[in-house]
């Protein structure tokens, strides 16, 4: 005791316990095990360094509460990544800061701040009262500001503290039905799903209907607060890391089955999601990528839109609209792909692929690409198994091979794409692909359709552009315009009819049914020279920037 109070830099209240702690051992004889270790733990040196920095952070936060500069520091690193990506090969620093910012314990420690920052426990809990009786059952008392964030009845909407309420179907009580991510609730961290709602601004809700309190939130002005019984094995929210690509497009205002339509989130096709919340089998939460709003809003869960694309389909079916389905693979219910960031990767290359209807225009545009610099881009070369013609080098114009070893390597699925001509097979393998790739090419390729499949593999990871015609009239007028001539008629040199140019429209349309949720990027060749500007602009995107892909092929 006399060398702990000898040290002048001892905290005065650790002093004031061991004087207490002296007295009552003198009162008390018979406890000596236990005042012995609560004398030493009161000297160590471990809790007198954690009351000293208790101390300073009391002292610091006695004006102002702390809060973080920033709680996207996550989103800023991913865009400090898009930013100096194209400069990697021109400084060192650049690339020195590309290579940290992807590392994964720098990223986990942005997250791990991110997850930190986005909770905001102000306003704090009033006083409990003195008065409590201990027969009660435990209730807590939550505090929030209102503000313009939607919290939803059985039949009506209330822009106030971003969760949805609903009237238990066992007890009859009111409880909260959902937390909306990012929303003032959810930051709060004391209000969770399945706490019985008792009063709302000292009134109370027992035996009122959901619209009852959303009518007494509304007439509220400034702080809010709830009487409430914690559910039983509450769990706390933590937010996903997932994003989707969205195959569709979606507005709540017009979905009658959305529980809160000012909570809904909007998007079309090709938006990519954060899907921050997939705990409701029929209602994620959600934000757009790279959106600075922290609430979320609600989208139709994965089951919940292929359930409405099937039954969509049936009712088409029942009617006849969709009678064709030869090659339609209607197996296939595209609704979110998980997603992550590719970054380009020096020396490797992401092959292109044009996709299109025969005659769109797609030989023209890769035979210009490859054109622009022929050491760079590559085209596949085709095998046959038809004999060598005078002249012909085997691996020039094509690789010869037997048919038999042709239609082995085809039932091996060796081939991305084949067909048979005049009784000789013609085919592009996967292997010629990858050789052109590790050899630092890029390789364009302008395949049938169907041969997609075989192509968007992780070991390719392929950027798919899709050669869109324009409408009938501007299709017609340019090609003739242009003398385009007819891909049609192989005997004859000639244009395009009316009818070839339906039957490219009308392939255009499957092709986008069968495999519209494949494609990176859509082009449309209506003029020939701005359908090439904007292929070479994507496909120096494809060389220089971080861009979206299927998570399966960055894990």
């Amino acid at each position: 005791m006399t060398a702990v109070m000898a040290n002048g830099n001892w905290d005065p209240a650790l002093s004031r316990l061991l004087v207490s702690l002296e007295e009552a051992r003198q009162v008390l004889p018979s406890s000596e095990e236990e005042f012995g270790f609560l004398s030493d733990l009161l000297q160590s040196k471990e809790l007198h360094a954690l009351v000293k920095v208790h101390n300073k952070i009391i002292s610091n936060g006695k004006d102002e509460k702390f809060h973080p500069t920033l709680s996207n520091s996550m989103q800023i690193a991913l865009e400090v990544l898009d930013v100096i990506g194209p400069r990697v090969g021109l400084r060192e620093e650049c690339k020195e800061i590309f290579m940290l910012l992807q590392k994964p314990h720098i990223q986990g420690l942005l997250c791990a701040h991110d997850a930190v920052a986005q909770k905001d426990y102000f306003p704090r809990l009033p006083e409990i009262p003195l008065e409590v009786d201990e027969d009660e059952e435990t209730i807590k008392i939550v505090q929030l500001v209102k503000s313009n964030e939607p919290l939803s009845g059985a039949q009506s909407v209330e822009p106030i503290v971003g969760a949805t309420i609903k009237t238990d179907e066992e007890t009859g009580k009111i409880v909260i039905a959902r937390i909306m991510h990012g929303g003032a609730a959810d930051r709060s961290g004391l209000i969770h799903v399945g706490d019985e709602v008792c009063e709302v601004n000292g009134i109370n809700v027992e035996g009122k209907t959901p619209n009852d309190v959303l009518k007494i939130l509304q007439n509220s002005e400034g702080t809010i607060t709830f009487k409430l019984v914690p559910a039983d094995g509450k769990v706390g929210i933590r937010e996903s890391k997932v994003r989707v690509r969205a195959h569709f497009d979606y507005t709540s205002a017009t979905d009658p089955y959305i529980p809160c339509k000012e909570a809904g989130l909007d998007f079309v096709k090709g938006d990519v999601l954060h899907i921050v919340s997939q705990d409701d089998a029929y209602w994620w939460q959600a934000r757009k990528e790279g959106d600075r709003n922290m609430r979320a809003g609600l989208i139709p869960s994965r089951a919940l839109q292929e359930r409405r694309i099937l039954h969509e389909r049936t009712q088409q079916d029942k009617t006849g609209e969709e009678a064709e389905n030869d090659d339609f693979d209607r197996e296939e219910i595209a609704t979110y792909e998980e997603v992550a960031k590719l970054y380009p990767r020096p020396g490797l290359h992401r092959p292109v692929v044009l996709i299109g209807p025969p005659g769109v225009g797609r030989n023209e545009l890769k035979r210009r690409l490859i054109a622009t610099d022929q050491e760079k881009y590559k085209t596949p070369i085709p095998y046959t198994s038809r004999p060598v013609r005078h002249g012909e080098v085997n691996g020039k114009e094509y690789f010869f091979v037997t048919r038999e070893k042709m239609e082995e390597e085809i039932e091996a699925g060796k081939f991305i794409e084949f067909g048979e001509y005049k009784g000789n097979l013609y085919g592009t393998s996967a292997e010629s692909v990858k050789s052109l790739v590790n050899a630092g090419y890029v390789c364009i390729l302008n395949p049938h359709y169907q041969a997609l499949k075989m192509l968007r593999i992780p070991q390719l990871k392929p950027y798919i552009i899709y050669i869109k015609p324009p409408p009938f009239n501007v299709l017609k007028e340019t090609r003739n315009a242009a003398y385009a001539r007819s891909t049609f008629d192989e005997n004859n040199s000639r244009g395009f009819t009316d009818e070839e140019f339906h039957e490219m429209l009308h392939s255009s349309e499957r092709i986008e049914f069968l495999y519209g949720h494949l494609f990176d990027e859509v082009i449309e060749n209506a003029d020939l020279s701005a359908a090439f500007e904007q292929l070479v602009r994507a496909v120096n995107r494809v060389e220089t920037e971080p861009l979206w892909v299927p998570a399966s092929w960055v894990q």
